[in-house]
């Protein structure tokens, strides 16, 4: 003891922490280490059959996936469009994403919208920007829905491709309540819709006329995938994105809209461009209608109660 009373052992943690960041840098992170013998999760599918990783509670290691991606510097960059009544739900939205999203690394908030001055101006970590994009509204919410497609491919030439390395494109009327980090990023992600992610191919609800271009036999089908939230690198996404909306353009010259949208023709691109990382129903999920079934460890990005007809149509 010093004669304040004090510990001289408290004089010390600096001392400590500075030895134990050298033996960090030098030599490398401790964690504990991975087992051949024993999967990670045996309870639910953890690998696509074209060897994509299917992320879920308990199959990776944050601490390990932050470093990396820190030593790479990214920037993630997340859409979001609010028109209309949908602009109230981005302060709970942006609120949560700072709590939640990528902490620790760059994040812009790309924010789409008709209203920009109604958008809410909400305290950001350093390192992170919030960007207002005015763009038109719509008489239709599926055309709000159909159009994201367009916008996005064309905000990929004119400077996502510059500002940053990965997008995540998600809905506004959904909150973040649990980590979203980088174990996401890859070249192309979907997220498992929750409704099917438990249901054979017959049931998912794609689009099964053919004269649609977003057309899927009832004997294909690999996943029904989410619209509200995927993502990818910049180049990935605009491929994506220009192709959704080129199909979407195809059929409407024929009089045809896709029974889900935007949706139903991300399902065809993703059946035919396989993604490299399939995000679990962790990552979209519903409490209201579905509970919190015991396979779902975390809820990470939810749906906030609405009335659809009420905020769709204002």
């Amino acid at each position: 003891m010093d004669p304040t009373g004090k510990s001289k052992c408290r004089s010390h943690w600096p001392l400590t922490f500075l030895l134990v960041m050298c033996i960090l840098v030098f030599f490398g992170m401790v964690y504990p280490q991975p087992k051949v013998l024993t999967p990670s999760r045996k309870d639910v599918l953890v690998l696509t059959p074209w060897l994509a990783p299917i992320i879920w509670e308990g199959t990776f290691n944050i601490d390990i996936l932050n470093e990396q991606f820190r030593l790479q510097n990214v920037t993630v960059g997340l859409t979001v469009f609010a028109i209309k009544k949908y602009v109230v739900f981005l302060k709970l939205f942006l609120e949560t994403a700072e709590e939640h999203f990528m902490v620790g690394h760059n994040v812009n908030y790309y924010i789409f919208t008709d209203r920009p001055a109604d958008v809410p101006q909400v305290p950001l970590r350093p390192g992170r920007r919030m960007v207002v994009l005015q763009i038109p509204g719509a008489a239709r919410w599926q055309d709000v829905s159909m159009r994201r497609m367009e916008i996005i491919s064309s905000f990929c030439a004119q400077r996502f491709l510059r500002e940053v390395d990965f997008l995540v494109c998600a809905d506004s009327d959904m909150r973040f309540s649990d980590h979203v980090g980088v174990e996401i990023l890859s070249s192309l992600f979907g997220t498992l819709h929750p409704g099917f992610y438990g249901a054979n191919r017959e049931a998912f609800t794609y689009e099964r006329r053919p004269q649609s271009q977003a057309y899927i036999p009832q004997d294909q089908g690999d996943f029904y995938y989410m619209g509200a939230f995927f993502g990818g690198s910049v180049p990935e996404v605009q491929r994506l994105t220009a192709a959704c909306h080129q199909a979407i353009m195809a059929d409407r010259a024929h009089g045809i809209e896709a029974v889900w949208h935007d949706e139903s023709h991300l399902n065809r691109y993703l059946l035919d461009h396989k993604p490299t990382k399939v995000l679990s129903p962790e990552y979209m999920w519903d409490k209201q209608l579905l509970g919190w079934p015991p396979i779902m460890k975390k809820l990470r990005f939810v749906a906030v109660p609405k009335n659809h007809q009420k905020i769709r149509n204002r």
